[in-house]
């Protein structure tokens, strides 16, 4: 990215203090959200959602109403608000965010069936922008075990359903998820399956401790 104009830039808090920021990824119903709350209790931190105000109320009408080019642009906005957010917080402490980057590139390319590499590359010109996370845990479970976790979701969204409902969605989606983890360098892979949010949190305070050393 080109050094941009002052108005563009992101602002800085580099005289501030700043604590971990860490990032959970994975499909729909993997335990994201439950895990996100634990954490952000144990460490007291900030728990943020990549797409949060005001694009969370946009996001049924931007997925109804908008092409592939122009939805790609409204999730790209609520990325670069999100490390926005991102930036502010880590001045008070440690962040945990549900969803980032990753979700943009393997949610976007599923859902109109271009491959990871092409969201990547559109998504390229604004990685500088981004705040980068010490860890990004990509979380994973049998099918079975989402589709038990989905039955007792309280916020169940249209995309969550497609997960089931559109031929190949979740095969696609896990895929995406593998490729984009595997040429992510903050990557770390946490499988789910028979183990309680507590025991997941567990495993990623240790990293973050690793990380604070």
């Amino acid at each position: 990215m080109t050094t941009l104009p002052p108005a563009y830039a992101p602002t800085s808090y580099e005289d501030f203090p700043r604590g971990f920021f860490g990032v959970l990824e994975g499909v729909s119903g993997v335990g994201k959200s439950t895990l996100a709350r634990v954490l952000a209790k144990r460490l007291e931190a900030t728990a943020l959602h990549t797409l949060s105000l005001p694009h969370e109320g946009w996001a049924e009408e931007a997925r109804l109403r908008l092409r592939a080019l122009p939805q790609f642009a409204f999730y790209l906005s609520g990325l670069l608000h999100a490390a926005d957010r991102v930036r502010q917080a880590l001045t008070a402490g440690p962040v945990i965010a549900d969803r980032y980057r990753s979700s943009v590139i393997a949610c976007h390319a599923a859902a109109h069936g271009v491959t990871t590499e092409e969201v990547a590359r559109l998504l390229a010109p604004f990685h500088e922008y981004l705040a980068c996370p010490y860890r990004t845990f990509y979380l994973r479970c049998s099918e079975d075990v989402l589709r038990e976790r989905m039955r007792g979701k309280q916020d169940l969204k249209q995309d969550d359903a497609d997960l089931f409902e559109v031929p190949h969605r979740l095969k696609e989606l896990l895929a995406n998820f593998e490729t984009v983890a595997a040429s992510d360098p903050t990557a770390v892979v946490l499988d789910t399956d028979g183990r309680s949010p507590d025991q997941l949190a567990d495993e990623v305070l240790a990293y973050v401790e690793a990380d604070r050393a």
